[in-house]
């Protein structure tokens, strides 16, 4: 009842924020809708963590390694070929569902942080390659002048950053609450019992990797789209780690709470980063508190206290 409870709040939810995120840019200066475009898009790799986290109950350590693969395939595709850029909207979750499907096919023999430790080590290895294959993908240098025909200016990126950030919304929503997510949930909660009444675990496990995946790359062309450019520190572990307590933050038992948890994460860096380099103290302070008082992240409680009054 919990869970259903926070599904039927949470798609209400979106539809209102989405209201809200559509008049911004006619009030706010540029910079802050580039922050906003910012949190759609560490708000969308968030939630497609999220999938295989709390929905999945599956050691997703190194998600960031999808999110860069899924960036650089756009970007390439955009500097070194002349095909219309649509293609490379395309070839980007392409390009991620297929390492994730390598990687996983790989690491789902192994269960809990025996997985994720197994994961972190391969994503290093993808990072590594990027890293230092500087004829192809420019090195610790990166690919710079990344522009897209017809969405270059700020508002127009941002408005398609929102547009498709929502699609991929919806569409994760109903992944999460079809026949697949409802399976996919009860291999979270007991994946021996699931596969005794015939669940076959480790497909699920997969193909939840491989959707996850997907929806990453879009993110990390979406970034390309905003920023213009592309580097090697999108797909290092430490902006696997950063997304991860996004999830918590907000909720990793809520569809939106990683959205909550990129928004807060963001605008903690933007804010506190004006006035000190050691932004990080403060965010370590906000998680202490919410590993003690708000374990089930923000909205988590915040569902969790609407239920027990209803």
């Amino acid at each position: 009842m919990f869970y259903g409870l926070i599904n039927r709040k949470s798609f209400g939810m979106i539809f209102g924020i989405l209201a809200v995120l559509l008049i911004l840019p006619l009030l706010l200066p540029r910079f802050y809708i580039y922050l906003i475009a910012l949190i759609l898009i560490t708000g969308l790799l968030a939630t497609s963590l999220n999938l295989v986290l709390g929905y999945g109950g599956m050691y997703q350590f190194h998600h960031a390694v999808f999110y860069g693969v899924g960036a650089y395939t756009f970007a390439l595709m955009l500097t070194k070929t002349k095909l219309p850029a649509w293609n490379a909207y395309l070839a980007a979750p392409i390009a991620a569902a297929l390492l994730g499907l390598v990687m996983g096919a790989i690491c789902i023999r192994l269960s809990k942080l025996y997985f994720g430790m197994l994961q972190i080590s391969l994503g290093s290895l993808v990072w590594a390659i990027v890293f230092r294959w500087y004829s192809f993908t420019g090195g610790d240098d990166g690919i710079h002048g990344c522009s897209v025909p017809d969405i270059s200016s700020i508002t127009s990126s941002y408005y398609f950053t929102l547009v498709t950030t929502a699609v991929c919304l919806v569409l994760m929503y109903l992944i999460v609450n079809s026949p697949f997510g409802r399976i996919f949930q009860s291999i979270r909660d007991n994946p021996g019992r699931s596969e005794a009444v015939g669940v076959n675990v480790k497909l699920h496990q997969l193909t939840g990797l491989v959707i996850a995946a997907a929806f990453a790359g879009v993110a990390g062309a979406l970034f390309v789209t905003v920023e213009g450019c592309v580097f090697p520190d999108l797909l290092f572990w430490t902006l696997s780690l950063e997304v991860l307590i996004m999830c918590l933050l907000g909720g990793w038992f809520t569809f939106l709470g990683p959205m909550l948890g990129a928004a807060v994460i963001i605008t903690l860096r933007t804010v506190v980063g004006i006035y000190t380099e050691y932004w990080t103290l403060v965010l370590g302070i906000v998680l202490m508190l919410l590993i003690l008082f708000l374990p089930e992240g923000v909205l988590g409680y915040f569902f969790r206290k609407t239920e027990s009054r209803e």
